[in-house]
């Protein structure tokens, strides 16, 4: 068992009891306010449609839970994973609720609450028939599915994205959609058997038992199956009676000597809980990375990387780069000679995408030995905002392309970039990836948004980085990381001033092209949505 976390409080069976002060004497009406009184019921942390918005409502306040910051070093590789809590606890206990209270005090933007009644093993008919007259046992381990729980967490502890069951109540069953969620800087994780399984609290760095009085969560688990669940009073309390308590006295209650901290009374224990979140701050603090000084300073002065390709330098390349450089351009002329770039970028691009001997036959009836693509389907990726502009290129010459976002920004705090938004086709890991965004200097957005490709599985060799213009310093970041990223641009310029701005440059690119003030720091355009 691990050692307990350094907290004031009482020792009981090896671990931690805080706040166990107050009385049980308390009646179960001013524990438990009738429903409707004061506040709505509580949601349920399974989600209850296929894509949910990135953020958690508490009581007090709306959550956004984005923003990410770096998960990953200058190498392109985790550098430390995710602080994963476990909350155990008795069926209706109040975990999710201490959970959601976790979240608002530890005031930390990305935040992954992971409810373990998304895992209930998929039912054979027999036993279908056994839940609608609950006659099955929901509170047994076998219940779960411990390999696909072990493995979520895994990928979410490695800052991956994961798919996770949702799981229908009423039907006793999952439904056909999963919704996707990614990893984070901190993951909680909370079930009944959250401390069942030998391999599953090894992933857990903090175990938190939740110990509330057995009538209290005997009423609650009513209220909850009535109103939410649509089931009827005598079958609660025979399903209660035949399996919950019973499975708690034999499964559960024993798991709180693993428990590197029991909270007495649930929701109710605010003093336990600021404690608790005082020792994840301290987690957070030594997790904290500075990814964007740190490619200022490495793998410079180096040969540009064979992973480039740069448009060859023609009269008319030269002299469209003239132009939008240009500070006098009109926007006008700005956009329509940028667009002419980009769409000869994205011709060339293509000419890296591999291709297959075919033969075809020609209208005469004549044989023609030609070449066809070899993949399966390409997908454009745009960092917002200016990446966006890029799009309508890759539409003209790619037909049926589909497209992905990912919006990335500077803290303007802690000068990081920050994942605030992404939406990616299905399946995109069996695609080529044409991820694009108009300069890049520092290297950190691409490196983000490389990063988050990676992490839905994109193979690193199927990923191609457009740019009308970058950096030697985005480039040799973006190489060093991710050797086998091909990284396609119309121009390289050789310096990044002290405040990342490409030099000559082209200005700050999204606010030329969509006619919008500039930044308060007036910075370079990997700003105008991201930070190159």
């Amino acid at each position: 068992m691990s050692s307990p976390p350094a907290y004031p409080g009482i020792r009981v069976s090896g671990c931690w009891t805080l706040g166990a002060e107050g009385s049980n004497a308390e009646s179960l009406d001013r524990l438990l306010p009738p429903v409707g009184a004061g506040r709505s019921p509580r949601k349920r942390t399974t989600s209850q449609c296929k894509s949910e918005p990135p953020l958690l409502r508490t009581s007090k306040r709306t959550i956004y839970t984005a923003g990410r910051p770096p998960w990953y070093n200058e190498h392109g590789t985790q550098s430390k994973e995710a602080f994963a809590i476990g909350l155990g606890g008795g069926s209706a206990s109040g975990k999710t609720t201490v959970a959601r209270m976790i979240i608002e005090a530890l005031d930390v933007p990305w935040v992954v609450l992971l409810s373990m009644d998304s895992f209930y093993k998929v039912l054979t008919r027999q036993q279908q028939e056994q839940a609608a007259h609950n006659n099955f046992n929901f509170d047994h381990p076998d219940a779960f599915d411990f390999d696909l729980i072990i493995s979520t967490l895994k990928k979410l502890k490695q800052g991956k994205s994961v798919k996770v069951p949702i799981y229908d109540f009423t039907t006793h069953s999952r439904k056909k959609d999963w919704k996707t969620l990614y990893g984070a800087n901190v993951i909680i994780f909370e079930g009944i058997m959250a401390f069942a399984d030998k391999t599953l609290l090894e992933l857990l760095d903090m175990k938190i038992f939740v110990d509330t009085d057995s009538d209290i969560r005997l009423v609650r688990r009513l209220r909850r199956d009535i109103s939410e669940r649509g089931r009827d009073i005598e079958g609660v309390i025979k399903q209660y009676n035949k399996f919950v308590k019973p499975a708690f006295d034999q499964y559960i209650q024993p798991t709180m000597r693993v428990a590197d901290i029991v909270v007495p009374r649930g929701s109710g224990n605010t003093v336990a809980i600021d404690l608790i979140v005082q020792h994840v701050h301290s987690q957070l603090e030594e997790r904290e990375l500075s990814v964007r000084a740190a490619l200022a300073s490495a793998h410079q002065c180096h040969p540009l990387p064979r992973t480039l390709s740069v448009l060859k330098s023609t009269p008319q390349v030269r002299g469209m780069h003239t132009i939008i450089r240009d500070r006098e351009t009109s926007r006008d002329e700005f956009i329509f000679y940028s667009k002419r770039l980009m769409r000869l970028l994205i011709e060339h691009a293509l000419s890296f995408l591999p291709f297959q001997d075919c033969v075809v036959q020609t209208p005469q009836g004549q044989d023609y030995a030609g070449k066809c693509y070899a993949g399966k389907q390409i997908t454009g990726v745009s960092i917002l905002r200016a990446g966006e502009t890029m799009e309508p290129a890759l539409r003209a010459v790619c037909k049926d392309v589909r497209i992905g976002t990912i919006l990335i920004q500077t803290n303007q705090q802690t000068g990081e970039p920050e994942l605030h938004y992404l939406r990616l086709p299905k399946d995109i890991s069996d695609d080529h990836v044409i991820l694009m965004d108009c300069t890049v200097s520092t290297g950190a957005a691409a490196m983000m948004a490389v990063r988050v490709l990676l992490d839905h599985d994109v193979p690193e060799d199927k990923i191609f980085l457009l740019s009308l213009l970058m950096a030697e310093m985005g480039v040799h970041s973006v190489a060093y990381a991710f050797p086998r990223v091909r990284i396609i641009t119309t121009a390289v310029d050789k310096r990044v001033n002290d405040l990342f701005r490409i030099i000559p440059g082209i200005g700050n690119f999204g606010d030329r092209y969509f006619g919008t003030d500039a930044v308060p720091d007036g910075s370079d355009d990997e700003e105008g949505g991201s930070t190159g």
